[in-house]
């Protein structure tokens, strides 16, 4: 978890880690715990992205090209910019 070395577990699943927590939440509902829960507010702070527009035959290979890879066509095309980037710089 964070803070200190010593373990804490969390209230509800009694776990130790992150993936205790997420076991735990793999077999439960938290309809089952809802009571046991309390509102929080969070703020996310995320980077601000911006749109490419592909023609629909380049998209098609760049989605073939990421299936065959397992990743997501944008991750292929940030990696393929990224590269050709830093190769011209």
């Amino acid at each position: 978890m964070s803070g200190s070395n010593e373990a804490r577990r969390t209230n509800l699943s009694q776990a130790t880690s992150i993936e205790e927590i997420g076991e735990f939440w793999d077999s439960h509902s938290l309809a089952d715990h809802w009571e046991e829960t309390q509102e929080v507010e969070i703020e996310v702070r995320a980077e601000r992205r911006h749109r490419v527009t592909l023609v629909p035959e380049v998209y098609t290979e760049v989605e073939e090209q990421a299936r065959r890879k397992g990743i997501l066509p944008e991750t292929l095309v940030n990696l393929w910019l990224a590269e050709r980037l830093r190769k011209v710089s």
